[in-house]
């Protein structure tokens, strides 16, 4: 419908891995500084906890500076299905989530890091 708009293509995979990058990184900052109250919350040990928060911080930086780009993605993606067996299974959670969130967010996140490895993040990345 609109093929001019193709020519963006590279600008918008670069926009969707600086969005990924930006929960990510958020989020694994928080396991880490925060490692105690963060353990206690998702119901891990906090080495557990803060070995996620690295991995996490390291797989958005990873992703936004597009650097071993697939790589991380993938990181990312495993880290997502641990959260959604955990929500699913452990929780006992929706899928929109009845008293919490549900696990649709993070469904979200793995199909957004699947067309990162799809596409090993375009054209802008560093190194591949």
């Amino acid at each position: 419908m609109f093929p001019q708009l193709t020519q963006f293509g590279d600008l918008g995979l670069l926009a969707l891995r600086l969005m990924v990058a930006l929960v990510f990184i958020s989020s694994g900052w928080s396991h880490v500084t925060k490692s105690e109250e963060r353990s206690k919350s998702i119901g891990m040990s906090k080495g557990f906890t803060i070995f996620l928060g690295v991995a996490e911080v390291a797989g958005g930086l990873g992703v936004a500076f597009g650097v071993l780009t697939q790589l991380a993605a993938l990181g990312l993606i495993l880290i997502m299905l641990g959260a959604i067996e955990k929500k699913i299974f452990a929780w006992h959670t929706g899928f929109w989530g009845e008293k919490t969130y549900g696990w649709h967010y993070d469904l979200m996140f793995v199909v957004m890091n699947l067309v990162i490895l799809f596409t090993d993040g375009g054209r802008w990345v560093l190194m591949k």
